[in-house]
């Protein structure tokens, strides 16, 4: 009798052993599966990480560089809906108000002159009186390409200086991928292949912030 009772005892402890390590095994189980690995220097460690407007630009610029190249409009087409009715032009190709829509666009020219890193070019059948500039660096002006896809809102940012150091460091992400090997000094008289965006304020005048450019 006291046999079969020991037996009883050993086989009921026995079976909460197993009965814990089996809910021991499930709660690690559900931790694994919980649990999200952060590669350093991934999409996802720089968004966790505090902000920084370059780590923000790392992460948004890819996408507006593939807006603008897949919106680019031709310059001839452009330059004829502008001359047409700026408004509706503006309305058409561009993105946002404010002082003037940014417009995506791609051309091919030659290089005349330059000064300051921002050069102009002659486009073929573009009369003597329209202007076409792009800029280089090493200073790149304005947040043409912040703006370019209409994403990315002052709302998003603690204030207007956070949202200026946005634009500033996406110009930055933008220079390093295909300006850095530009060899300004002897780009004149170049042919020039450039996709980029510029803000309509002048129809007769576009500063354009490439986001690519090939040089012929």
């Amino acid at each position: 009798m006291q046999t079969q009772l020991s037996n009883q005892l050993a086989a009921k402890k026995r079976k909460q052993l197993l009965v814990s390590g089996i809910f021991t095994v499930a709660v690690i189980g559900a931790m694994a599966v919980d649990t999200k690995v952060i590669v350093n220097g991934s999409i996802e460690d720089l968004r966790q990480q505090a902000f920084s407007p370059d780590n923000y630009a790392k992460i948004h610029y890819p996408d507006i560089k593939q807006y603008v190249e897949n919106n680019a409009v031709d310059a001839t087409v452009l330059l004829n809906a502008l001359r047409e009715d700026k408004k509706a032009a503006g309305q058409k190709y561009g993105v946002g108000g404010g002082i003037g829509p940014v417009i995506p666009v791609t051309l091919e020219g030659t290089v005349t002159e330059g000064r300051s890193g921002i050069f102009k070019i002659s486009i073929p059948s573009f009369p003597d009186n329209q202007t076409v500039r792009v800029q280089t660096g090493p200073a790149l002006n304005g947040t043409d390409l912040r703006d370019a896809n209409g994403e990315i809102k002052f709302g998003e940012f603690k204030n207007q200086i956070e949202y200026q150091d946005v634009g500033a460091a996406i110009n930055r992400a933008m220079k390093a991928e295909i300006l850095e090997d530009i060899d300004r000094e002897n780009l004149v008289n170049k042919n020039v292949a450039v996709t980029g965006v510029f803000r309509l304020i002048n129809a007769k005048n576009w500063l354009i912030t490439p986001v690519g450019m090939d040089v012929k």
